[in-house]
């Protein structure tokens, strides 16, 4: 095949956002809005700070700013800190079996302010990231999760490095190098779900990405073929060791991915393997006044891959409960929602939720839905303790997907409930209405009045 490394270098530093269907700028500025949003709510968890003590700290190159607080710092460290904020609470959109705005949102707002881009440079980024991401994706046929790497990581490193080379206006061949560096910083363990280190990962990939398009422009050498050699990027994260190396960079008239996948906005603040099935247990709650003493049990049908990733069968604190089908189905019942006010500690600890846990019971299915890891559908049968069962149709698709996606107004009501009671609502509709128009935005750093009251 002809070079994978030189043809997306080659894409990435001619693409104009003029290029990008207006489709796909739409999921661009929404994937920015939401992850700006989600990114000021995760800021205020603890491990934001242990990152930035440990990690960052301000420099004579402090170029760019900690959100929401502005603080400056240095641009990758900024990308850094900032990425694990957008990863911390599991709230941030997913597609292309990962989580792409988290990655590529903090790495390229930190670029991006250091160099002054404009809100149309910024999008454009976005686009270059993600088609980028999608373009290592579709030539694996085996998810990265069955090997035990952590796809957001993995990808998005070599994604954020697209992004980045994109701003900084690299030529092709300086592009296709920062790629090939971003190959060797990429990485991930799927194992650390439900830790610290998940958010972490993500964050560093940001960074990676960051310092990869730096380094090549100052003159770092790499492979050219570093993403498609066989010894190379996609044969080495293959789970299957047969990643598809026969095919080249489809045409540009073709649909882009962008269009084609979308992106899935999370309703929960959570791993989205639960996501339809919170769907359909809030319905059965809901619709049956079910109350959580009256259960004898509740069953999932869910995907094997899912539950590898639900690795917590009995979390004791809320950063394990959001690597629980378990808490997900409990608090559904407990609390009829699944929301920032649930995913605490002395809620997940406490004895209705505990109680209800060891009632879930899950069947499996090595089956995989086209281009995910997950299930085909999902089910959920509530049994209660007189005998009778209520169950959901099987749910294909969770609220706030790309086939079901979140109106204008419910975007907005998640974006206001994440920034808090920090912020009024005058600030809260003028920074969404700024990202929501992002195009018209002058300069990277015209978004960071957001700050709080």
């Amino acid at each position: 095949m002809a070079s994978l490394t030189a043809e997306l270098g080659r894409f990435v530093s001619e693409l104009k956002l003029s290029d990008v269907p207006a489709a796909g700028q739409a999921v661009a500025k929404t994937g920015f809005t939401d992850c700006f949003g989600v990114m000021i709510a995760g800021a205020r968890d603890p491990v934001v700070p242990l990152v930035d003590r440990e990690m960052a700290g301000a420099d004579g190159s402090a170029l760019a700013s900690l959100i929401p607080s502005r603080a400056r710092r240095n641009v990758e460290d900024a990308a850094l800190v900032n990425g694990v904020a957008a990863h911390v609470l599991d709230y941030d959109d997913v597609t292309l079996d990962g989580h792409p705005s988290a990655v590529l949102v903090p790495a390229i707002l930190a670029q991006g302010e250091a160099l002054g881009s404009s809100g149309a440079e910024m999008l454009a980024a976005y686009a270059a990231g993600y088609e980028v991401w999608a373009e290592l994706m579709v030539r694996e046929p085996v998810p990265l999760h069955q090997k035990g790497w952590h796809p957001t990581a993995v990808r998005g490193t070599v994604a954020a490095a697209a992004a980045c080379a994109k701003l900084r206006r690299l030529g092709a061949a300086e592009t296709a190098t920062a790629l090939a560096i971003a190959g060797s910083m990429a990485g991930g363990l799927a194992a650390n779900f439900g830790s610290h280190t998940k958010c972490f990962q993500v964050g560093r990939a940001a960074q990676s990405g960051v310092i990869a398009a730096r380094l090549a422009q100052a003159g770092l050498t790499a492979s050219p073929d570093a993403l498609e050699h066989k010894s190379g990027f996609l044969a080495a994260f293959s789970p299957g060791s047969k990643p598809d190396l026969s095919r080249g960079l489809e045409s540009p008239k073709k649909e882009w991915h962008l269009v084609r996948q979308g992106l899935n906005v999370k309703r929960y603040p959570i791993c989205y393997a639960t996501h339809r099935a919170i769907d359909g247990a809030l319905d059965l709650a809901t619709r049956y006044d079910l109350k959580p003493e009256d259960v004898d049990h509740i069953h999932v049908s869910t995907g094997e891959t899912q539950m590898m990733m639900l690795r917590n069968a009995r979390p004791q604190t809320a950063l394990e409960a959001k690597f629980s089908i378990q808490f997900a189905m409990a608090s559904s019942l407990v609390a009829r929602s699944v929301g920032l006010g649930q995913l605490t500690d002395e809620f997940v600890r406490s004895p209705p939720v505990q109680s209800l846990m060891p009632r879930v019971l899950t069947t499996t299915t090595t089956e995989t839905m086209a281009g995910s890891a997950f299930a085909p559908w999902e089910k959920v049968e509530i049994t209660t303790l007189n005998g009778k069962t209520m169950a959901t149709e099987p749910i294909l698709f969770a609220k706030g997907s790309t086939q079901r996606p979140l109106s204008r107004e419910e975007l907005h009501a998640k974006f206001a409930d994440c920034l808090g009671g920090e912020f009024s609502g005058t600030v809260k509709t003028s920074a969404f209405e700024k990202l929501m128009n992002l195009e018209r935005l002058n300069s990277a750093g015209d978004l960071f009045p957001c700050s709080p009251d």
